[in-house]
């Protein structure tokens, strides 16, 4: 695991990354910003590294779990229930493959609107 930040709408995050392939070539282009949207308590935006495959994924996820979205080249923060969501964990549109979580409480992204600038930093 490596340690990086995540600043998103003036809130600072600390989160670990996993060593997989498609974390260690995310963890190469840091520093980087992402403009994310926000679905119902995920926020997801562009990649910016494209992976033209990507391990077999999953779509239940848990608080706190980033991941890549390979159909939409996305990069995705799970916070809570998603629109796709039938119970209170966070559920991706379609299978993502999880790449490293925030550590520590996510309930202050919950306050934050629908555009969000989110910055991936080395620590």
């Amino acid at each position: 695991m490596v340690d990086i930040r995540i600043r998103i709408g003036g809130l600072v995050f600390e989160a670990r990354i996993d060593e997989t392939p498609i974390a260690t070539a995310l963890l190469r282009r840091m520093p980087f910003s992402v403009g994310m949207t926000r679905w119902g308590d995920e926020y997801y935006g562009p990649s910016p590294v494209r992976f033209d495959s990507a391990p077999d994924g999953r779509e239940i996820m848990e608080v706190g779990e980033i991941a890549y979205w390979q159909p939409g080249n996305a990069l995705c923060i799970f916070f809570g229930p998603t629109p796709a969501s039938t119970d209170s964990r966070p559920r991706a549109a379609s299978a993502v493959v999880p790449i490293g979580s925030i550590v520590g409480d996510l309930v202050s992204l919950k306050e934050l609107g629908p555009h969000e600038q989110a910055e991936f930093l080395p620590k």
